[in-house]
This record gives C-alpha cells, sequence and structure tokens, in this order.
C-alpha cells in the first residue's frame, strides 16, 4: 500500500486508468472477432459493415496509446485484406 498522498491518488488514477484501457481492448477484440466471424460465413456485406466499427475502435485505441497506431494499421490492413480475398472468392 501507498505511504504518501500522491502515492494513493496514483493508485486510484492507475486503477481508473487501467479498466478503462481493459474495456477499449476487450471491445476492439470482439470487434475484430465479429469481422472474422462474418469473412468466416461468407457475409461480405456484414463483414464490411463490421470493418467500418472495428477501424473505428483500432484508430481509437491508437490514437489514446491502448495500442501502438502502427499495431492499429496493420490490424485494420489484414482485415480488409480479408474482406478482399472473400469478395472476390465469390
Amino acid at each position: 500500500m501507498p505511504n504518501r498522498k500522491s502515492a494513493e491518488k496514483r493508485l486510484r488514477q492507475n486503477v481508473a486508468i487501467r479498466g478503462r484501457n481493459r474495456a477499449t481492448k476487450s471491445a476492439m477484440k470482439t470487434q475484430i472477432r465479429k469481422v472474422h466471424d462474418a469473412v468466416t460465413a461468407g457475409d461480405v456485406p456484414k463483414a464490411e459493415e463490421e470493418f467500418r466499427l472495428a477501424a473505428k475502435k483500432l484508430d481509437q485505441a491508437g490514437a489514446h496509446k491502448i495500442i501502438h497506431p502502427n499495431r492499429a494499421a496493420r490490424t485494420k490492413s489484414r482485415l480488409q485484406q480479408l474482406i478482399k480475398k472473400t469478395k472476390s472468392a465469390d
């Protein structure tokens, strides 16, 4: 346990920030999973709709440094490639 008032405050802040970061990361991963599920089912329009939401969540996480911005861009690119590949297979 912290001994100083400032350390107690930092602990409270860290707990709150960690909770927000975990929620954002979880929502991001869920949205990515929804894109993968739609692609697996062969539902391209649904995959494209889910991708738009996933891209937004990835960009937000990257902007707030929850994940590295390059990781957000790389993940978006891979999802786009997956959708494009599924679309051309039809």
